[in-house]
């Protein structure tokens, strides 16, 4: 008797596939969203027949969108959504609105579909590839230039506007088990009140248990209370008939300006890597070739009509906001191909019997195949876009929450130094762990956020990738020369400093990378032995000399000791009885 395939034999065969291809797109530029769809592909039912039962893996690698979606949430700072509300509600409104009007159009006097499975269809189109535009524009240093930052507040709105999108898709719906569902303006106001709970919840439950968590500082428990709270949420939603991704984004924004936000995008990034590139699998898995290839001409020319009719739109919003032609150009380029979103959203469609299971893989290969010429447009548009002026005004320092400098630790070490480089205009991102201490920052008017920041996921989430100064004022020895290559190999633009306890931190983090490593105490003490020479009419010549033999003497010692590898070394350097003083 045949046993099924158990898990760990779809799972491994699924990640063996998805590293193959994943890293073979990659390489070629293509993105790792399209080597997931291929893998699904190869590894389905349709060419190898390795892997099946891809509903049920889709079912759970929804999980994948879900997760995006919190993060999406956390991302929305209410300073930084002020800051772009024009690009979000102008350029992002509009390009939604026009490309899915005019691509729904398209699909209306194209083809044969009716207009309620045109605008099923064209919606979802209008939605960009978020998963393969971000690494691109980070991949290219532009992530936090205008052109980035508009880019960026596109794919918000886009981001924003799939749940209306999935209310207008079940307000048209033709599907039987929908039709005796709530009415609309009940559905309506159970959204309402359950914004509104989940926003009540996150301020007087979620926030004290993270704050307890931090105080204990288990850090297992604070995973387990990241994906607590985005299950919750959705949960809660799906309890009331409502969207998933609508209770996930609610509990992103409600944690967005919490001290623990870049702690929890931390967190939850490898599950929401993983099941969303599981997500990817199970949808090139579903893919219908069969269809594909009885219709191949229409797939290329659908894909192609799709690029065209983004790029277009977009080049004369971009003109119409003031970009300049090749800024806007690329910005069409960029957004032109479908969008990972399209695929829950013509699942979402078939579910409702506006479209049939075919449709839904023809269009899902037409996205499929617009995110493939997104890398080639680019790179073959380049030197038409190419404006030496145009780049150097795009290339401005960070701005907002692209730091130029990170400090963690916000005891009184840190504290000096943060007021020191904003006082210089610099800005600055602050990372600790003690909750007491951020709570009271935060009555100061400090942001801290909440975070072990030795972890290297941790900082880049909080920015380290752009920031000039990584600065380590921490208590205690908690670096040491293996940890701070890491830093440089993932941040090499980055200058590092770390506060160093005593000379014996200093000789351990010999031969590391930072630029500078400072003993806290000792400028302070020899201040101190300065004013306490000159209370006793000392002269300032004296002091000056005085303070020069230490310094000289001192750097000689810890130079052999770190040499040697001694801390007994040029134990003759130390001043240990008074020096005559020349008249």
């Amino acid at each position: 008797m045949n046993q099924p395939p158990s898990m760990l034999h779809d799972g491994f065969l699924l990640l063996g596939f998805a590293m193959v291809f994943v890293l073979a797109f990659r390489r070629a530029g293509l993105g790792a969203t399209l080597g997931y769809l291929v893998a699904g592909a190869v590894v389905g039912p349709q060419v190898l027949g390795l892997v099946g039962e891809a509903e049920q893996k889709l079912g759970i690698a929804e999980l994948g969108i879900t997760l995006l979606l919190f993060l999406v949430g956390l991302e929305l700072n209410p300073t930084r959504l002020w800051r772009m509300k024009r690009d979000i509600l102008g350029l992002g409104l509009l390009q939604v609105v026009l490309c899915g009007a005019a691509i729904a159009a398209v699909i209306n006097f194209g083809t044969d579909f009716s207009l309620t499975a045109a605008i099923a269809l064209g919606l979802p189109l209008a939605l960009s590839s978020t998963a393969q535009v971000l690494p691109m524009l980070q991949a290219s240093g532009r992530l936090r230039t205008p052109f980035g930052e508009r880019t960026f507040a596109i794919l918000l709105f886009q981001d924003l506007s799939i749940i209306p999108m999935i209310t207008l898709i079940a307000a048209l719906s033709r599907n039987p088990a929908e039709a005796n569902g709530p009415p609309g303006w009940q559905l309506a106001l159970y959204t309402v009140l359950a914004i509104a709970g989940l926003i009540l919840a996150g301020r007087y439950l979620i926030r004290p248990l993270f704050r307890l968590i931090g105080n204990l500082g288990e850090r297992e428990m604070f995973v387990v209370a990241a994906l607590f709270t985005v299950m919750a949420s959705a949960a809660v939603m799906e309890a009331l008939g409502l969207s998933t991704a609508l209770g996930a984004f609610i509990a992103g924004v409600m944690l967005a300006d919490s001290p623990y936000r870049h702690e929890l995008e931390a967190d939850v990034e490898p599950f929401r890597s993983i099941l969303l590139g599981l997500f990817f699998l199970a949808v090139g898995m579903m893919l219908d070739l069969h269809a594909i290839a009885e219709r191949p001409l229409f797939v290329m020319g659908m894909a192609l009509a799709l690029v065209a009719v983004k790029t277009g739109v977009i080049m004369g919003i971009g003109l119409a906001f003031r970009m300049a032609w090749r800024g806007a150009l690329a910005l069409g380029l960029l957004l032109s191909q479908g969008g990972e979103f399209g695929f829950v959203l013509f699942a979402q469609a078939q579910h409702a019997q506006l479209i049939a299971p075919e449709a839904a893989s023809l269009f899902g290969a037409i996205v499929t195949l617009s995110m493939a010429t997104t890398p080639f447009l680019m790179a073959l548009t380049k030197p038409l876009r190419a404006d030496p002026r145009a780049v150097k005004s795009e290339r401005q320092g960070p701005t907002g929450d692209a730091a130029n400098a990170l400090i963690v630790g916000y005891g009184r070490f840190g504290q000096t130094v943060a007021q020191m480089l904003n006082a210089s205009g610099l800005t600055v991102t602050l990372i600790d762990t003690d909750v007491e201490m951020i709570d009271i920052a935060g009555g100061f008017g400090a942001k801290v956020y909440f975070g072990d920041g030795t972890r290297l996921d941790l900082l880049r989430q909080a920015g380290a990738d752009e920031a000039a100064l990584i600065l380590f004022c921490m208590d205690g020895d908690q670096m040491d020369a293996a940890a701070l290559e890491a830093v440089q190999h993932a941040f090499p633009q980055a200058a590092i400093f770390v506060r160093a306890f005593d000379r014996r931190a200093v000789v351990r983090l010999r031969g590391s990378p930072a630029k500078w490593v400072i003993r806290e105490v000792m400028e302070s003490a020899v201040k101190m032995a300065r004013l306490a020479l000159a209370e006793t009419g000392v002269s300032e010549e004296i002091i000056t000399r005085a303070e020069d033999m230490y310094r000289a003497r001192d750097k000689e010692r810890l130079t052999l000791q770190i040499e040697g590898g001694d801390m007994r070394a040029a134990r003759d350097r130390i001043i240990t009885e008074p020096q005559a003083q020349e008249s």
